[in-house]
């Protein structure tokens, strides 16, 4: 059975690197992978979706709409934007934090409201403020590690392979930063 995973975001938060660690994980495990990105507009600011699917033999890399089992959202218009493509036994896993896109920014449109409320209506959604966490460690560029962490429990992996993926995974100079933002998210779950 393959094992559908969409990771969004906006630009720079690091879905990419988040891709790669799941991805290797998956190799790690003898899953057949496939995965895939797409860029916004702008791959600094604009949206970024990426796909990771896993299994015996994956044919495609692209997630269809209401095919994924979990949704790794790095910001909350991204999990609203793209629930749909969850499955009816899926989960959201979100970071609580907003960033206003060019449309907000600009004053054409208005930032949605109680985004987080409109998705547990209809969803099973674990809303982390991953940026806190982060910051607590003493650096804002892993809450997304942090996020991953919350994302293991949902998945079959060990968190002991989840870390040794990071450890090969990530910059030597910050692999132990990363692997602690892994613990913590994994401890929130």
């Amino acid at each position: 059975m393959t094992k559908n995973i969409m990771i969004v975001g906006v630009g720079g938060q690091g879905t990419l690197l988040t891709s790669r660690i799941l991805g290797g994980i998956t190799v790690a495990s003898g899953y057949d992978v496939k995965l895939s990105e797409v860029h916004g507009m702008a791959q600094r600011g604009g949206s970024v979706v990426t796909y990771v699917r896993y299994g015996e033999q994956v044919a495609e890399p692209i997630v269809e709409e209401g095919q994924a089992d979990v949704l790794i959202a790095f910001e909350r218009l991204e999990a609203l934007r793209y629930a749909h493509f969850l499955k009816k036994d899926g989960v959201i896993i979100v970071n609580d934090q907003r960033i206003d896109p060019m449309p907000v920014v600009t004053g054409n449109a208005e930032y949605p409201e109680n985004i987080l409320k409109h998705l547990k209506e209809k969803y099973q959604v674990i809303s982390v403020d991953a940026m806190k966490e982060a910051l607590e460690l003493g650096n804002s560029r892993v809450f997304n590690v942090i996020i991953l962490g919350v994302a293991a429990k949902h998945m079959e992996f060990s968190k002991e392979m989840w870390i040794e993926v990071i450890r090969n995974t990530v910059p030597p100079k910050t692999v132990d930063m990363n692997i602690r933002a892994f613990e913590k998210g994994y401890e929130i779950a």
